[in-house]
């Protein structure tokens, strides 16, 4: 079985409140992004000596491979069914440390795949409830289609298509932020009008009203972001932000954008 993990990007991020456990509250539109995908082949192998066995290839994956959620979401599920002997590759496409969402998709896929191999017997709100045992963005790959997460990312709504027709601009700088390194220059505080509300605006109008709470700390730390936040705009984006923790800046244009315009960086374009 092959499947195609895909990023995502937020519109919005709201960091509301800090938990008791450590976590944040926060409110953003989750949006999958097709055109950006990893992929992971997923095969029973009974002549395998270990449970488990997850080779790499594509973009360099730091730390060590026991570490990877691929084999994270292997462990969850084989606490619940009996699974035979696992053989996966990934073939990493979607940047790491970018914002996009790479790892937490390749564990949410994971789970998805050794369902199907199992012939589905767990229904989506257990698959949901082990994702968010990866991660917090995790359980939006269950769903993966536009969502309003809240609280740790979880409590998922359903969103219209927003951006249907948008065309999108992805810049990859040579570097990841971390999450722990993003939230920690962070000042939590609701915003006074709720994100649905925002959403609701026409696109030209969320420059003024749609934030994300973790580009001041990011951009102190790397200004080369705000810069090419400004760019973006120059080029006519409608909307431009930083997609969760950083690094990856998008713009969404009405139009075609000039990619000439950035050649000094790293960047995909996709229509959505």
């Amino acid at each position: 079985m092959i499947v195609y993990p895909n990023a995502k990007i937020n519109i919005g991020l709201n960091v509301e409140g800090r938990r008791p456990d450590g976590y944040h509250d926060i409110a953003t539109l989750f949006y999958p992004i097709a055109g950006l995908c990893d992929v992971l082949e997923v095969i029973a192998s009974d002549g395998q000596p270990e449970p488990m066995r997850l080779t790499l290839s594509g973009l360099k994956v730091d730390g060590p491979t026991s570490n990877n959620l691929c084999i994270k979401a292997f462990e969850l599920m084989r606490q619940r069914l009996n699974l035979p002997p696992i053989a996966a590759h990934l073939h990493k496409q979607i940047p790491m440390g970018a914002g996009l969402g790479g790892g937490s998709a390749d564990g949410a896929f994971m789970l998805l795949a050794l369902n199907r191999l199992a012939d589905d017997p767990l229904p989506a709100n257990e698959l949901l409830g082990m994702a968010l045992t990866l991660g917090s963005d995790c359980p939006f790959f269950i769903h993966n289609s536009p969502c309003v997460g809240r609280g740790r990312g979880e409590l998922l709504t359903p969103h219209p298509p927003v951006l249907r027709g948008m065309h999108l601009l992805l810049l990859l700088p040579p570097f990841g932020v971390s999450t722990a390194t993003a939230y920690s220059g962070v000042k939590p505080s609701p915003w006074a009008t709720p994100i649905e509300g925002l959403l609701r605006r026409p696109i030209e109008q969320w420059r003024y009203a749609l934030s994300n709470d973790f580009e001041p700390t990011v951009f102190a730390m790397h200004p080369q972001l705000a810069e090419l936040k400004e760019r973006l705009y120059a080029q006519g984006a409608v909307y431009a932000a930083m997609s969760g923790s950083g690094s990856t800046m998008f713009g969404l244009f009405r139009q075609q954008p000039n990619l000439s315009a950035f050649a000094d960086v790293e960047c995909r374009y996709l229509s959505l």
